[in-house]
């Protein structure tokens, strides 16, 4: 083999390998390597509060829990009912129209 072929050979690897970390690295990003929705702790939600310090909800199971976490510790902060019992009450039927029922509503807190 010439030089140029050895050097185009070498080259040629480099560009393969530099190309699968590239691709490796946007599958990462783009997050098409997660992992299954089979397990039993889903992140619902977060909230950075600056530096290393954020709030989080978090289902376990059939459970939603507000935690703090910070670079030391995890801390419970509140835990909230499952998310599909619906909690809501009103004082008084709701009836007309979507108009009638907010001015009714805005009426109220004047």
């Amino acid at each position: 083999m010439t030089d140029a072929a050895v050097l185009r050979l070498l080259a040629s690897l480099v560009l393969i390998v530099l190309m699968i970390l590239a691709g490796a690295w946007l599958t990462r990003r783009a997050g098409w390597l997660r992992g299954s929705s089979q397990s039993p702790i889903r992140l619902l939600g977060s909230q950075s509060l600056g530096g290393r310090n954020y709030v989080a909800v978090v289902q376990v199971e059939d459970a939603r829990l507000v935690v703090g976490v910070t670079a030391q510790q995890i801390s419970l902060l509140h835990t909230l009912p499952p998310a599909d019992a619906p909690t809501v009450e009103f004082s008084q039927p709701v009836t007309g129209s979507f108009a009638n029922s907010l001015r009714q509503v805005l009426g109220n807190r004047a």
